[in-house]
């Protein structure tokens, strides 16, 4: 499996501090056997997050996780961007990822992460907090072969 990681965080981009949350992602990713490909890390703009997830496809990732950008403050913008550019949401990975995170934090039900498909790539949105993304990442885990898979599935005629 082919994956890119995109972290979105405004301050992250502009040096401000040092984004922890993709290093994480990348060593869970590297523990599934997984091959990450591109990395990036965009402030919370919904037009450069677009483009990256975009890009990120075009490049053959086709797993396309982000971290950051799925709360409630004003900046947290990424489930906009993905619904943007999808094809399809699935809503059962956003679901699941609630559900087994609010055994751990009640702030979980806050969440809006999502999963969808955008061109040729599953994308799917974790939390900003590098522990929150692995684990719910791991919540997950059992049903993203077979959703890149179908992804990656070149449309049939009619």
């Amino acid at each position: 499996m082919t994956v890119g990681i995109l972290t979105v965080s405004d301050r992250a981009s502009a040096g401000i501090y040092e984004d922890h949350g993709g290093p994480a992602l990348r060593k869970a990713c590297e523990g599934y056997g997984w091959t990450v490909s591109a990395e990036a890390i965009v402030p919370d703009e919904i037009e450069r997050i677009r483009e990256s997830i975009r890009s990120f496809s075009a490049q053959g990732c086709g797993l396309v996780l982000t971290t950051g950008g799925t709360g409630v403050d004003h900046r947290d913008v990424t489930p906009e961007a993905i619904r943007g550019v999808m094809r399809v949401e699935v809503p059962g990975f956003g679901e699941v990822i609630r559900m087994k995170s609010f055994d751990i934090t009640p702030n979980a039900i806050l969440s809006r992460s999502l999963a969808a498909m955008v061109d040729s790539s599953l994308v799917i949105a974790l939390p900003g907090k590098p522990q929150g993304a692995v684990e719910c990442l791991a919540f997950v885990r059992g049903a993203i072969d077979h959703a890149v898979k179908l992804a990656q599935r070149q449309p049939t005629g009619c």
